[in-house]
């Protein structure tokens, strides 16, 4: 082979036409098959199979106005968690500098409200995005609906990535939230797009869709031109108080098929390992590993759910055998 079809045959083709028939049909073929297609793209897009590590801060905690039926932080739900204080500028700051101290490349904030308003609470969001960057780490914010001015100064800040995930397929979507439109989640994606703010949008599995919606969900992520940044995978951490407090769990290897479609479907995006690690176990979690998630989040705790600990993780990726920065 020449050098010249060696160049070709290691190129990373990224498409944005995929059909819906064509993503369910990877998400059904057998398990060896779909993994081996899987680790062949990711090992041509994530060469030396490196791993970030993200740490993810809940600045302000519950009494959020979405209905969405799996949220221990929606005022719609007998879970709402409200009643917290909002985390200060310098508190936030101090938590960033830790979690880089324990490895973190990458420190994202959350805020549960449905859209960004205009006043002291988004000029302490600028505030923190600035000091965040200041120490050398990404940062990375979701916080609902923005504005296209908002999308501007959040740019302005130095702002790395907004998270905004669709959750679940155009067609299921009605069944899991009604306070805010499929299409309202996709312009707010534009507008930071317009921005130049890098995407982060993923889903959830386990809330009752079928493999159709899985397929479909993907699809409308993998259209994305340029494809998401980042996709963060979740599975359902269902919570005493939410309308799915009574889903099963999630069979981990469906984890593991949603993650090695999303790594066949866009090559270089950061396919993140998100919610519902700790009912994975170690062994589906490093499956994962292998099909294509090159990011989990780090850290005890994800806004107001679980997440297995600093030391766990220190363990998994080690016997793993990936490449991360936590000896930073």
């Amino acid at each position: 082979m020449s050098t010249k079809e060696v160049a070709k045959s290691n190129e990373i083709i990224q498409r944005h036409d995929w059909t819906l028939d064509e993503i369910k049909e990877l998400l059904e073929r057998p398990l060896i098959d779909l993994l081996w297609k899987a680790q062949n793209v990711h090992r041509k897009a994530n060469p030396g199979y490196q791993v970030q590590l993200a740490s993810l801060l809940s600045v302000k905690t519950g009494g959020c106005q979405e209905d969405c039926s799996y949220c221990p932080q929606s005022i719609h739900n007998s879970s709402d968690v409200s009643g917290q204080p909002d985390l200060e500028v310098d508190s936030v700051l101090r938590q960033a500098k830790t979690a880089k101290d324990s490895g973190a490349d990458r420190f994202c904030m959350g805020w549960a409200w449905r859209e960004i308003r205009d006043g002291e609470k988004f000029e302490e969001m600028l505030s923190m995005i600035r000091g965040v960057k200041s120490l050398g780490l990404e940062a990375c914010v979701t916080a609902g609906m923005v504005t296209e001015r908002q999308a501007s100064r959040l740019a302005e800040a130095g702002l790395t990535a907004y998270n905004h995930n669709l959750d679940t397929s155009p067609e299921n979507y009605g069944e899991i939230i009604t306070t805010r439109t499929y299409q309202e989640r996709l312009d707010t994606l534009a507008r930071i797009r317009r921005a130049g703010i890098n995407i982060c949008c993923g889903g959830i599995i386990g809330m009752g869709e079928t493999i159709s919606d899985r397929a479909s969900l993907l699809k409308v992520l993998a259209s994305l031109d340029p494809h998401p940044e980042s996709v963060p995978i979740n599975s359902l951490v269902a919570v005493e108080g939410t309308p799915l407090e009574h889903q099963s769990k999630v069979e981990p290897l469906e984890m593991v098929r949603m993650v090695a479609t999303a790594r066949i479907l866009m090559p270089k995006s950061k396919i993140r390992l998100s919610a519902g690690r700790q009912q994975l176990g170690k062994e589906a979690q490093i499956l994962c590993l292998q099909a294509g998630a090159n990011s989990i989040f780090y850290g005890d705790k994800l806004l107001t759910t679980g997440n297995p600990d600093i030391g766990s993780d220190r363990e998994l990726l080690s016997q793993a055998g990936v490449n991360t920065k936590i000896s930073r």
